[in-house]
């Protein structure tokens, strides 16, 4: 099996350099198949990387002096500062040295990085974010949530193609279903965009399009790519996320609240936590910016090593199955 290489932004997000190093070897200890550059400033990566164990053969330091905050205009950004973690990571994907690159920095330089630095696959109008979503059936993939909150109707089509590929050759789903966020479920209901999409989507005879499908049924699982514009998908990650985080936190407070409770607690705990685990969204790792030359994936600016490790490990499906040479096929 041919060695995958991944690069990643050191420098990148809430909790760098230390997190990000932390998932770094955490997911070299899991998997051996995958190389490590690590991009970032030398003397701050190699001072982390000095706390674990891992295979040196594996692992290499890629120095860049700069950083781009997430306060920094994007564009200015990226064609200024060559020496960030960002650009310099992004041209190791463009010239073949690493076949995918994963940061926590920021979502904007991220998007514009991606297009003009690895470029997007001819055919392919707006590359959008898609992650993974916990659902009581698995995952869903939600797409877009952050890169295209003025999409057009052609913009979608393109997304639920792209969305069913990497369903069905990444995550292993035959025939995913596709369905289009919506105010309700019949066809005539929605917005402008909804209201030109949903025929289009209909008449794609590559895609399982099933309708419309509302937000309280997507933690249901009732579909497998789930297509929206930006603004409504960052929408409902954000609230996804939550109110995932504020429910787990009630159930905890009401278990702690009597010695009854307490002891109830301690018995439903082992399978409290699985079904908690399940709903962790950072179990999924992060979002692929679909549709580039290249593989780019955001993760969480407040992301631990549990995240980066999980987004690492990502990017090896998505080489071996060649979803960017599927998309090309598609588009």
């Amino acid at each position: 099996m041919a060695e995958i290489k991944i690069a990643v932004d050191a420098m990148g997000g809430d909790n760098a350099p230390g997190e990000i190093v932390k998932g770094a070897a955490e997911a070299l200890e899991e998997r051996r198949e995958i190389a490590v550059t690590l991009v970032g400033k030398e003397d701050l990566v190699k001072r982390e990387l000095d706390k674990y164990t891992y295979d040196r053969n594996r692992v290499e330091i890629v120095n860049a002096t700069e950083e781009i905050g997430f306060d920094e205009p994007p564009v200015l950004a990226i064609r200024t500062k060559k020496d960030s973690s960002i650009v310099v990571g992004m041209n190791l994907v463009k010239s073949g040295q690493a076949d995918a690159f994963v940061s926590a920095g920021s979502t904007g330089a991220i998007l514009v990085g991606g297009q003009l630095i690895v470029g997007r696959i001819k055919g392919v109008e707006r590359p959008p974010l898609a992650p993974l979503i916990p659902t009581v059936k698995g995952v869903s993939l939600l797409i877009d949530c952050g890169a295209n909150v003025d999409a057009r109707s052609s913009h979608l089509v393109q997304f639920a193609k792209m969305g069913s590929i990497y369903m069905e050759n990444v995550m292993g789903v035959k025939n995913p279903k596709v369905a289009i966020v919506n105010i309700g479920a019949e066809e005539e209901k929605g917005n402008m965009l909804v209201k030109e999409t949903f025929p289009l989507l209909k008449e794609c005879k590559d895609i399982n399009f099933i309708g419309s499908i509302e937000a309280r049924d997507i933690p249901h699982g009732q579909a497998d790519v789930v297509v929206c514009e930006a603004f409504v998908g960052n929408v409902i990650l954000k609230l996804y996320e939550g109110l995932g985080s504020a429910l787990i936190g009630k159930v905890k407070e009401g278990m702690m609240t009597s010695l009854r409770s307490k002891l109830g607690a301690l018995l439903v705990k082992p399978a409290l936590k699985q079904t908690m685990k399940s709903f962790d969204a950072s179990q999924y790792g992060g979002a692929p910016l679909l549709g580039l030359k290249g593989l780019v994936v955001k993760t969480h600016g407040s992301s631990k090593s549990l995240e980066v490790k999980n987004s690492i490990i990502q990017c090896i499906a998505f080489s071996e199955q060649k979803i960017n040479e599927k998309i090309k096929e598609h588009l």
